[in-house]
């Protein structure tokens, strides 16, 4: 893939977690192969590491609050 900064890498995580469904959310896996099929070659690893970065809860987290709500 292209080179593509961190900043743009963040962004679309962000993105893609605020676009995803609440009750199936996309694992740190899950979003690196999203972002692989898109041209960014990113390891599960940085995902996690980013999305911790912007204060985002994993896919289990995400999916016990869709559940609470």
């Amino acid at each position: 893939g292209e080179d593509v900064s961190s900043v743009a890498i963040r962004a679309r995580i962000r993105k893609l977690i605020a676009d995803e469904v609440p009750e199936k959310p996309l694992s740190d896996a899950q979003l690196a192969e999203v972002l692989s099929r898109e041209g960014v070659k990113v390891a599960r690893r940085t995902v996690a590491k980013y999305r911790e970065a912007l204060g985002l809860a994993s896919s289990s987290e995400r999916r016990q609050a869709a559940a609470r709500a």
